[in-house]
């Protein structure tokens, strides 16, 4: 028998016995810096985009930068993932450990930001401190916030078949997948993702990413993930709030980075946000929009040297 087919038959075995494959992770920069776990996205996506465009970035300016794709999730693939927070909490522990880091600093972006909130509730002893990143309190005020804006950029287009759709929208079951989804594909249907000033920065890295094979990745998404996280956690109910307030109390750091061209968020929730954590924990920036760390990246890696050094 070949070496090859031995290879072969070995990773068939592996995988059909349900052992878990190894996660995705990568790190940058000293392992003896400050820390910095990032935590992507989604349910569905990965941390390719952050990888490829702000991680050495960030690593350059002392910090140790630790990313990785959660089970199932992006290059994390996994026939065991069960699409839960206690299976993602367990695996955030084994990759602190892997990197032998006993508190870290976690950048939680969209998505991201939940999970890192709710592992920091149940470990607060792991965390340094978190970093909301476009991350959504409450998803059920993000998607109000979706289908309002929605509705008047198709009121003033006179646009009566999309708002045919909202209206159909509002009547479904809010914590539905159709909810979900049509809300978000709306979002991205509107630009709601995307600055509507890019600065130059911002136009220089997205055009060196351009053909990078890794950056692509950014744009692929795991379908199970969304439906699972959402059949398993109702994640898409969960309002963070009260978490926060446990957490501020706590005395755990935590800092909110948004974008005013973020689409998923009205300036009424950021001033929510304020109330929790503090004005001056709370940064604002023009001109960026959800990937804030690309829209305005100097603006972000300058708020970490400012911050923790």
């Amino acid at each position: 028998m070949t070496k090859k087919l031995t290879l072969v038959l070995a990773m068939l075995l592996l995988a059909s016995s349900g052992i878990a494959q190894e996660l995705y992770s990568k790190a940058f920069g000293n392992p003896k810096d400050k820390p910095i776990v990032f935590l992507h996205g989604g349910p569905g996506y990965n941390c390719a985009a952050f990888e490829v465009t702000t991680a050495q970035a960030l690593a350059d300016r002392g910090f140790y930068v630790i990313v990785y794709d959660r089970r199932g999730e992006g290059r994390s693939k996994d026939t065991d993932t069960q699409f839960n927070f206690e299976q993602t909490f367990t695996d955030l522990s084994t990759i602190l450990e892997k990197y032998n880091v006993k508190k870290a600093n976690m950048i939680g972006h969209s998505f991201g930001g939940i999970v890192a909130v709710l592992f920091a509730e149940k470990n607060p002893d792991k965390i340094q401190s978190i970093e909301l990143v476009s991350a959504p309190v409450s998803l059920q005020e993000t998607f109000r916030t979706i289908l309002r804006s929605c509705r008047k950029i198709y009121t003033e287009k006179n646009d009566t078949v999309n708002l045919n759709y909202i209206d159909m929208i509002e009547k479904m079951d809010p914590t539905s997948v159709e909810y979900y989804a049509y809300s978000f594909g709306h979002a991205m249907q509107n630009g709601f993702y995307s600055p509507k000033k890019m600065s130059d920065d911002a136009k220089t890295i997205y055009a060196k990413t351009a053909q990078d094979p890794t950056f692509a990745l950014s744009r692929e998404m795991t379908r199970e993930a969304p439906s699972g996280f959402l059949k398993n956690e109702h994640y898409t109910s969960i309002d963070l709030s009260k978490s926060l307030q446990k957490l501020v109390a706590e005395k755990i750091k935590i800092y909110g980075i948004y974008g005013k061209d973020d689409g998923l968020y009205s300036a009424g929730q950021i001033a929510q946000l304020q109330q929790i954590l503090g004005d001056a924990n709370v940064k604002y920036w023009d001109d960026a929009s959800h990937i804030v760390f690309i829209d305005q990246q100097k603006s972000f890696l300058d708020f970490f040297s400012t911050a923790f050094n």
